[in-house]
Formats: structure tokens, sequence, C-alpha cells
């Protein structure tokens, strides 16, 4: 591992939020970025994969693309595959996977496209194989991915290992827990940039607190957790501790973020998650029903919810009145606070009777396809 190779580097996104980890992305000073189907992509150094796994909050995880080269045969795969330098990036001592998908190509048969690639990986350099999605966890492997597309065969190493949502502190969870990738997307998606309080009245686990207080103190949500690259051939581990440490350190935001439910399991899930991510001191959780909640001291800021929705938790024919009501206490008591509403239904939100914008792209949730709907209340 060379630190002035340089790769196109590929951020996997939820679908429907490519756009604003395009914006994430740029606003972390990444060059040459630009959205591509999938994601997004640019272009760097292994410093840039280490920060993009590090900082990068809304991204799934990062692929390194390390090589390419024509196939029409597995035999000539097989050639191929056995004069890649795989030593440059692998090492013989750790195991590794090979996943592979094939469009548009003489080669059909993904799964043997696969093996002759990890067979060429275990006979050239000597690193054993593992042939199980659950061995990758179990046994420390990397995952090489190998795309062929118009008889184009891409070769991509994962470099984040376990996906980019899992921040390494949210171990207790409640039902129907959103991904932090995708509430740290719908935060942006509301213009939040860490200036100003952030209310949740329906807090399940904390997510959408504990992101904005991170965000706020300038926390990178890597900072807790290993990533796959760390296993790469030629890790610079003193380099990558210097960058690690630097995204450890916080700043006094001078706000509180404010969570509640009425649940008492949850609120006591969502203070053991914050205080386990360093940002307890800046966030308030309490067991209330949202009718009891109120607007905390200073000007206003932003309402994020992720109510129950008929297919996700309960029968949505009951929620309607649930809608309604939220929608009661915050144009009674939120004046000027913006508001963004995580739902399926299009029924629920308009319940609500709040003034909400066309709602952003469906995004993959849980099964179901959920819209992100934004308003200020008047």
């Amino acid at each position: 591992m060379q630190m002035s190779d340089e790769f196109e580097i590929f951020l996997v996104a939820l679908p429907g939020l490519e756009p604003m980890l395009c914006d994430e992305v740029r606003a972390l000073g990444f060059a040459g970025v630009r959205i591509v189907p999938g994601g997004v992509a640019l272009r760097g150094g292994w410093p840039e994969v280490w920060r993009a796994n590090l900082w990068l909050r809304g991204a799934t995880r990062v692929l390194v693309r390390i090589g390419e080269f024509r196939a029409f045969h597995l035999a000539q795969l097989d050639k191929r595959a056995r004069k890649f330098p795989w030593g440059d990036f692998l090492r013989a001592d750790v195991p590794v996977r090979v996943e592979a998908s094939s469009t548009r190509s003489k080669i059909y048969h993904a799964g043997a496209a696969a093996q002759r690639v990890a067979r060429a990986i275990s006979e050239e350099l000597g690193a054993p194989i593992v042939e199980t999605a659950e061995a990758v966890a179990e046994e420390g492997a990397v995952r090489v991915m190998l795309r062929i597309d118009d008889n184009l065969c891409t070769l991509s190493l994962d470099s984040s290992g376990a996906g980019l949502h899992k921040r390494g502190h949210k171990l207790a969870m409640g039902k129907a827990p959103l991904r932090e990738s995708m509430a740290a997307l719908f935060l942006r998606q509301c213009g939040y940039t860490g200036a100003e309080t952030v209310v949740d009245p329906m807090c399940g686990s904390g997510t959408f607190v504990i992101e904005a207080a991170e965000i706020a103190a300038g926390l990178a949500p890597g900072r807790t957790r290993g990533f796959a690259f760390e296993r790469f051939a030629g890790f610079d581990a003193q380099g990558w501790a210097a960058m690690r440490a630097g995204g450890a350190v916080a700043r006094d935001p001078g706000l509180l973020f404010h969570g509640s439910d009425r649940d008492a399991g949850a609120v006591r899930m969502a203070g053991e998650n914050a205080e386990r991510a360093g940002v307890a001191a800046w966030c308030e959780f309490s067991q209330m029903p949202f009718s009891d909640m109120t607007p905390p001291e200073g000007p206003p800021g932003l309402v994020m919810v992720n109510p129950p929705y008929g297919g996700r938790i309960g029968n949505k024919k009951l929620l309607y009145g649930l809608y309604g009501a939220l929608g009661g206490v915050l144009k009674e008591r939120f004046s000027g606070w913006r508001v963004g509403l995580v739902t399926s239904e299009p029924g629920l939100a308009k319940a609500c009777g709040l003034p909400f914008a066309p709602p952003g792209a469906p995004v993959a949730h849980g099964g179901l396809k959920v819209k992100l709907y934004r308003c200020q209340v008047a």
C-alpha cells in the first residue's frame, strides 16, 4: 500500500439519498465528487479512503476500485485474475471473501466467476478463502467485489467492513430503529448544520438526537469502530491513528438536544447510547407522551420525528388520530420551528395538518418506502 496510490473511490448510498450524500461529501472537502448510479464517486488515495470511512455520516460503505480488465469467458477471467497484483492490496494471513455480479456479459454465472477469482487469490497469494457472508465478520475477512458489466471486470475492495451506520456505540435499540446513516442525511435534508437544537418527541433509541449532538460537537462518526482497511497489505497504522485521534476531539456545542418517549425502556436505552457516544452531557432524554412536550428555552430549532406507520409498527388505521394530535401540539406550541417527519404513508403526514412541502424521494426502510416531509410551523 503506497500513500501516493490513487483510485476511484465509490461511496455506496441509500437509494433516494444520493444527492444528500453528495452534498455531505463536498462539504467535507473531497475533490472530483459526482453522483453515479448507486452512490457517489470521487478519486483519491488511501488517506481519502480512511477519511471517508471516518467522517462520512450518510454513506453505507466505501469501496476502492483497484483494477479492471476485460474477460469474455471463465478461462480468460482465471488467467487475468492470476496475473493481478493481489499482494499490493491483500495479506496472505487475512481471509478473503469474493462476491461477484454480472450483467450483459458473456460470463453470466456470477457464482462461477467468484470461484475463479477466489481460487486465483488462494493459489497465487496464499490467503484463506471464506465461503459465506456470516464468516466475514466471524473470521475478520476482507471482501473483494467483482463486477462484470458488458464484459468489463471491475475489482473493488470493501474498505469499511461492517456497514458505516454501525457507529460502534449504539448497542441498545428499540422497535424498527432508523439507521444512523439515514437519520444523518434526513437531518442534512432539513438544513441541520449543528448550530441549533433538535427535539425528537418519539425518540426511541435516540438516533436523531445523538446524531445531531455528534454533528454539533464535531465528532467523527467512525471514531470508535474498526474498519476493513486496517487489514489491507501495507496499512499505515501510525498514520491512521493520528487521523482517527483528530475525529475524537469534541467541542462544546453550547446547546442541548432533547428526546422524549412514552416508553421508559426506550428513554433508558437512548441515555445509555448517548453515554457510549460521549455526548450525554448535551442530550436530555425524558419519559413523557408527546402531548406533554414543550419547546426548550432558546430560539426555535428543528423537530425531527419518526412516528409509527402502519406496516412498521401497529395498525395504521389507528394512527391518524396520533398524527393529528402530534400536528396539533406542534402548531400550538412550536411556532417558528422547522419540522422533519418520516413516514411511509402520505395520508398520515396529511393528518398532521402541517404545511408540508412536497416530500423527498422514497427511501427503503424496514421493507417499506419512507419519505421525509418538511415544513416550518407558522
